[in-house]
């Protein structure tokens, strides 16, 4: 069976049970995207500015790379509960109301962190972000408005938003940290983030779940139903091909995560870099993400299968950790970005949209979140094994550890890729 008559039959499937709550035509289902792309950008933006903030303010108040790490492990525990809640939030409640959630958070967390003055304030200042789930959000409303066999395409470009918030947003965090300090630059997350506020409140419907007629039932029921039902959160990976998928990206996207939620650390440390080099790298960042989602992503996820894409994404992961255990400058470092991000950003969009369209429509939020509560988990454990591995055994280990779990992963799905070849998409 052809990968587009498979999507056929999966949107037939979730229509069913879609709640049937709006009726857009095109031009306006495209508009929202559009304004959620900007939405997404403007977070992003002001999350890698919280990311030049942090590392040096931590410094200033006397953290070493362990209680750093602690500090990211307080992060991913808060989120790792707040994903999932959030996700069924954004089902039941819509995604204006999921959105605007996320913007109020996010403007009392850049209050809390330009008030930082003690070390227990930078721990005080991550409750927020138990409610800071922007980026899932604004993926909920491109997964509901776009059709699930264009589905990786449209969340490839929540890519090109990454890119461009990352140099904005390092670039900007650079240069406000070295001639203002950190508060002021927390200050201006905080209106930042009250401006995306208000294109959340201006923009973005009540929900966006869109569905035929015959989900009404459903759709009662499903508003019935509690944010905190457990139940109804983890049925999810009773759909087939879920809990496998679920363990891929959680196996395979460790080793990368640990070295991912540690970078600060090694940039601050390993290659001694002061707040602007760093804006700069993190500029570097954005623009390989903005040529590989805007020029290379989106098109191999238009020609060949999803599967297909999950092994090569898995294989240059691999190939990636070698490099990254045997870097030793910023100019190596810099060459080894460029495949990390193709593999990372390829990973990501392939899962997520796997994931989505293996549920029906009316659960896409939650399970976004559950997505997210990967990336939740990654960050809780990630720190505290990173700085474990980084002041023993230092940088190598944690490429190494990269290289032989992505190539695990890569045998078992190119195993998989054998047994049941993939066609290529007409």
């Amino acid at each position: 069976m052809s990968r587009r008559s498979e999507t056929a039959e999966k949107t037939s499937a979730a229509s069913v049970s879609s709640p049937a709550t709006i009726a857009l035509d095109h031009g306006q289902r495209t508009k929202i995207i559009y304004v959620t792309y900007i939405i997404a950008t403007l977070d992003i933006t002001w999350m890698f500015l919280q990311f030049s903030v942090t590392p040096y303010l931590a410094k200033k108040l006397g953290f070493d790379t362990l209680w750093f790490g602690y500090l990211q492990t307080t992060v991913g525990v808060i989120q790792l509960v707040g994903g999932p809640l959030f996700g069924r939030f954004g089902d039941l409640f819509g995604a204006r109301a999921a959105l605007s959630l996320s913007c109020s958070a996010t403007i009392a967390f850049f209050l809390l962190l330009a008030a930082a003055n003690h070390p227990a304030m930078l721990f005080i200042h991550k409750l927020p972000t138990i409610f800071m789930h922007v980026l899932p959000a604004t993926q909920m409303v491109v997964t509901d408005l776009s059709e699930p066999d264009k589905r990786a395409d449209a969340l490839a470009k929540m890519g090109l938003c990454f890119g461009i918030g990352m140099i904005a947003g390092s670039t900007l965090g650079g240069q406000l940290i070295k001639h203002y300090g950190e508060t002021f630059t927390a200050c201006v997350g905080a209106a930042g983030s009250f401006f995306s506020l208000l294109l959340v409140l201006q923009f973005i419907p009540k929900t966006t779940k869109i569905a035929a007629p015959e989900s009404n039932t459903k759709t009662n029921d499903n508003k019935n139903k509690s944010v905190f039902n457990m139940g109804e959160i983890t049925r999810l990976m009773k759909y087939p091909g879920v809990m496998r998928t679920f363990l891929i990206k959680i196996f395979a996207g460790l080793p990368s995560g640990v070295f991912q939620v540690m970078f600060s650390i090694i940039v601050l440390e390993f290659f001694k870099l002061d707040p602007e080099q760093n804006g700069y790298l993190m500029a570097y960042f954005g623009i390989v993400q903005m040529v590989l989602q805007g020029g290379v992503i989106g098109r191999l996820t238009a020609r060949y299968s999803e599967n297909s894409m999950l092994l090569l994404s898995v294989g240059v992961s691999s190939l990636v950790g070698l490099g990254q255990a045997y870097m030793q400058t910023v100019v190596q470092l810099c060459i080894v970005i460029v495949p990390w991000m193709f593999s990372l950003s390829m990973f990501n969009v392939i899962t997520d949209s796997i994931l989505t369209n293996s549920v029906p429509s009316a659960d896409t939020g939650t399970m976004l979140g559950l997505c997210a509560s990967v990336q939740s988990l990654i960050r809780t454990i990630g720190p505290t094994i990173g700085g474990f591995l980084y002041v023993s055994y230092g940088i190598i280990s944690m490429g190494l550890i990269q290289f032989f779990a992505s190539f695990a992963v890569f045998f078992y799905l190119l195993q998989q890729h054998r047994s049941k070849p993939d066609e290529r998409r007409e």
